[in-house]
């Protein structure tokens, strides 16, 4: 009972202080919202594909324009038409990084592939970068399949001579195009296809997550500002260190280890009610869906909740003064959080910053809920995540008491 009562007497301290409220509850959601916004600008809607300009110097014919149908019908380029005089410029346009890539259309294209002569349109890109070699494979494949089906066009019309020979060339090549057309066309709606689609979990108020900004914000600020509440917190203890109420408290049937446990309780209820009220709001305001498995969501938020309150203990243990707080809880938020992925996913940065960032706590709690409001994962994605925050909560807690002094 004199753990509770205490408990509640650093609560009250803390509540009582209007600083506290601004950092615990309205930063957070306005830091929610911010990167939100952030992330929202980042998805905004048009053609993502890459442009890849075309200069067709063989005055449209059959072969180039179907060359540049099946561009534009592409996932990955779309087709900026360029005219004659723009070829000279054309290369400038892609290291300027306006263009993904130029493709230049020889006079006689169209002739030269129904002849079966190499006939090759001149393709410009930045090997170097990410754009210029996706723009030049899609424009290989498309240029290979232009082949593929000039020369199902001239064996059709072998065939077909063999059987009923052509009155003259012109009735040939007539039906070459003809051949050359269907076969081209039949790539635009091919019988065999290779879908990807990436796993989604189920949509909260008919938004996709996927495409809700707020499944990385919501859970970023959460994760931060969790840790930034320790500043709140872990500064009781220096209070009352240095007004001498913990030495006082000594003279008092509670034991040491009651104290401690009363100074935590109270660390960790801060950061619980907290952890509430934003997931609250960002499943009811922000549609990320929390609720999906409200059981592994309660378990991270216990388990995070546990961690704070332990490094909060921590932090109060080795400072000595009021700024001191406020240092090292700067410091764990800024690392914690920046490495963590709190601020941006780590599944967008490289293997090694990911590796990296798992080190710490914070990364492990973003798996968590992300697991849950992203990935539309189970109860048991949360168990790994839960589970290392308990480590480091462990841990955390036996330096805490390590350092710890009462005068």
């Amino acid at each position: 009972m004199r753990i509770i009562d205490l408990a509640l007497k650093d609560l009250l301290q803390i509540v009582r202080d209007k600083k506290s409220a601004l950092f615990l509850l309205l930063m957070p959601i306005a830091f929610t919202i911010f990167f939100g916004v952030i992330f929202s600008g980042s998805g905004a809607a048009g053609d993502a594909r890459l442009p890849v300009g075309v200069v067709d110097l063989d005055d449209g014919s059959a072969a180039s324009r179907r060359l540049v149908a099946l561009l534009n019908a592409s996932d990955a380029v779309r087709v900026v038409a360029l005219d004659s005089a723009e070829a000279d410029s054309a290369g400038a346009q892609v290291r300027d990084g306006k263009l993904a890539g130029a493709l230049i259309v020889p006079a006689g294209y169209g002739a030269g592939l129904l002849a079966g002569e190499e006939a090759q349109p001149i393709l410009i890109v930045d090997e170097k970068s990410s754009a210029g070699q996706t723009a030049r494979n899609a424009v290989a494949s498309t240029v290979l399949r232009l082949r593929g089906s000039a020369e199902a066009a001239r064996i059709s019309a072998d065939a077909y001579a063999g059987q009923r020979p052509f009155q003259d060339e012109a009735a040939r090549q007539a039906y070459m195009n003809e051949a050359f057309d269907l076969a081209s066309k039949a790539w635009e709606t091919p019988r065999l296809t290779v879908a990807v689609q990436q796993a989604q979990p189920p949509a909260t108020k008919g938004l996709a997550q996927s495409s809700n900004p707020y499944v990385q914000s919501s859970p970023g600020m959460l994760v931060q500002f969790a840790i930034y509440g320790l500043v709140s917190s872990s500064m009781v203890l220096v209070l009352e260190r240095k007004n001498r109420a913990m030495g006082r408290l000594l003279t008092t049937p509670m034991s040491r280890a009651g104290i401690i446990a009363g100074h935590v309780l109270a660390m960790f209820l801060i950061g619980f009610i907290q952890e509430i009220v934003l997931v609250a709001l960002g499943q009811l305001a922000f549609g990320v869906n929390y609720m999906a498995h409200p059981l592994a969501t309660l378990l991270v938020m216990v388990a995070l909740a546990l961690w704070v309150a332990c490094l909060g203990l921590f932090i109060g243990a080795i400072s000595k003064k009021e700024d001191g707080v406020i240092m090292w809880s700067l410091i764990a938020m800024f690392v914690f959080s920046a490495l963590g992925g709190a601020w941006f996913s780590l599944e967008f940065t490289g293997k090694a910053f990911s590796t990296i960032g798992h080190l710490t706590p914070g990364a492990w709690a973003m798996d968590g809920f992300q697991n849950i409001v992203m990935r539309g994962l189970g109860f048991d994605s949360a168990l790994l995540p839960a589970g290392i925050l308990l480590l480091y909560a462990g841990a955390f807690f036996a330096l805490a008491l390590w350092r710890f002094r009462f005068e």
